[in-house]
């Protein structure tokens, strides 16, 4: 049942992104929550690069590895169950958009930039 009811909120965030609603979400609860940049616009799902291309960069070592950027987003939401991590372009650069569900059942957005492996922000 637990799995059914995070497949439902995966499928509900990712609804979000295509609509590009995902501001609204920016008040959902107490966390720490960083804009990555002042008025630019929502990551959407067509920045995003494809499994295998993600392969590729991870491999030709002009990102980190997905398991870093992980690392990263644990430091601003240690107890957080990470459900999915998408390398995007976003703005002149790649970054990690990771998806987190926390203890409260409430999804935190992190980013991460995919250089560097700092979090750039937060929603």
């Amino acid at each position: 049942m637990r799995h059914a009811i995070a497949l439902v909120a995966i499928c509900l965030t990712a609804a979000a992104f295509a609509v590009g609603g995902v501001g609204s979400m920016a008040g959902d609860g107490p966390a720490h929550q960083d804009a990555p940049a002042a008025g630019a616009p929502p990551l959407r799902s067509e920045a995003c690069l494809s499994p295998a291309d993600m392969r590729e960069e991870v491999g030709e070592r002009r990102v980190i590895e997905p398991v870093a950027a992980i690392r990263a987003a644990r430091t601003v939401i240690p107890r957080a169950d990470i459900q999915r991590a998408s390398l995007c372009r976003y703005e002149d650069g790649l970054v990690y958009m990771l998806t987190a569900l926390r203890r409260d059942g409430h999804f935190v957005h992190v980013i991460v930039d995919a250089r560097t492996g700092k979090v750039a922000g937060q929603y």
